[in-house]
């Protein structure tokens, strides 16, 4: 079940992106004086009380602007809105009610979506509340103060957004279909891939990058079982005309990630893995899901007995982050290899909800210890007391131990290989939480 999607939108300089840092927990948008900083809509998981959301920072909207970059960043925001469940629009009670607040009201009023009033900079409630009121002239429902910066009001906002969450009720039936994100750059063949797939026109395929302007789902079965492939508007290219024009929209690929069990990175085999391709993989593999790296248009490639074996390694170089990932070398045009996507698919999804007892798992690890013994640090060292998982999509794992702070990351990476090693779990990424455990809790 996909989580619901908030969308924080309003006019250059209101204070957006200080309110997304609060409610992210840290530092993501940059915070300046200056309207335009935020060129980019940021996302961040963000959880208060029992609810879990994502959050999208967007440039702000300047509905009558003709500079370029206010131009695409309203654009941007136009696509979060679309994107989001609900809209959270700001206002900045110092500067009062402008013409931009109203033209901005109604862009969200056509856009059928719930939207959460937030009035900003409200530092004191007794001198500004009055100012505050002005703002029922939007028409658009009770406005809530808030002052992002000193985080007054954000519990009463937060109270709002969540009630318009959807409710999903015990006895609805969670959907068991495995679901493929195809993600990629515009013009590598992704909508092409799954018309091959297909074996009809059933999404429009153009030599002009970014064609597919919204995720599609797609239904295809295949021996028998039901596959829902996403595939989604392309990342755009840097900007010829301005190079800071750079930082381009990603919400649908991480909303279409959020929504899939396996996504599939396409690249281009002519152009090679880029650095929008490693930040399309990063999404996926932050979010824990399983991977394929799918090299296509492998045809064009001219080929001897090395070039398979070395354009693997530089792919791997570049995405050395996420060295279990799968990769496929594939043609939409000739469906070379295509059909060999589904065993591939199928057996991502059977290691990211594999499960391996604890009794192994702690076998494993002492045989690991006892190979390589864990750090110390000050005639202090790092005791392993128990290993054991807790959850699958992706597989994750929780180690008890003596003192955490002595718990390098490489000697959880070998401990991670360890287990890699006895059980493969490839296509998927795991996760490790370390827990501190006093000797006499044992």
């Amino acid at each position: 079940m996909s989580k619901p999607v908030v969308a924080i939108v309003g006019r250059p300089n209101v204070g957006k992106s200080t309110l997304f840092n609060v409610l992210a927990g840290e530092m993501i948008s940059i915070v300046k004086d200056t309207p335009g900083v935020t060129r980019d809509r940021i996302y961040a998981e963000v959880s208060w009380l029992d609810k879990e959301f994502t959050l999208i920072d967007t440039g702000g909207i300047e509905p009558e602007s003709k500079d370029v970059i206010l131009s695409q960043m309203r654009e941007q925001a136009q696509i979060a809105i679309d994107t989001a469940d609900v809209i959270v629009f700001i206002t900045d009670v110092r500067q009062g009610l402008v013409d931009s607040d109203s033209k901005v009201a109604d862009m969200l009023r056509r856009s059928g979506k719930p939207v959460v009033l937030v009035v900003n900079k409200v530092d004191s409630f007794d001198k500004f509340m009055p100012d505050v009121y002005e703002f029922y002239n939007l028409g658009i429902g009770d406005p809530v103060p808030v002052s992002a910066a000193s985080r007054l009001g954000i519990g009463d906002m937060l109270e709002r957004v969540v009630e318009f969450f959807p409710e999903h009720s015990a006895g609805e039936e969670e959907d068991e279909r495995p679901r493929i994100a195809i993600v990629g750059k515009p013009n590598v063949g992704k909508s092409s891939i799954v018309n091959k797939l297909l074996g009809e026109q059933r999404v429009i395929v153009s030599e002009v990058a970014g064609t597919t302007r919204d995720a599609i789902d797609t239904e295809i079965v295949h021996d028998g079982r039901e596959y829902v492939f996403i595939d989604t508007a392309g990342l755009r290219r840097k900007s010829k005309i301005k190079e800071e024009l750079e930082r381009y929209s990603i919400i649908r690929t991480v909303t279409a990630v959020e929504r899939a069990d396996v996504v599939l990175v396409v690249i281009d085999a002519e152009e090679g893995v880029t650095e929008q391709d490693a930040k399309i993989a990063g999404i996926a593999h932050e979010r824990g899901k399983g991977v394929i790296i799918v090299v296509n248009k492998w045809d064009a490639i001219e080929k001897n007995d090395k070039t398979m074996r070395e354009y693997e390694h530089r792919v791997r170089q570049i995405l050395s982050f996420m060295p279990y990932a799968e990769i496929m070398y594939v043609s939409a045009e000739t469906g070379q290899r295509l059909n060999k996507l589904y065993d591939q698919i199928d057996m991502v999804i059977e290691n990211q909800t594999l499960r391996v007892a604890t009794g192994v798992l702690n076998e494993i690890m002492m045989e690991a210890v006892a190979m390589q013994q864990p750090p110390s640090d000050k005639g202090k060292r790092l005791k392993l007391y128990y290993i054991t998982q807790v959850s699958v999509k992706p597989p994750t794992f929780v180690i008890f131990v003596n003192d955490k702070e002595l718990m390098h990351f490489s000697y959880t990476r070998y401990l991670e290989n360890k287990i890699r090693e006895a059980f493969g779990f490839k296509g998927t990424s795991l996760k490790f939480f370390v827990r501190e455990r006093k000797e006499k809790e044992r």
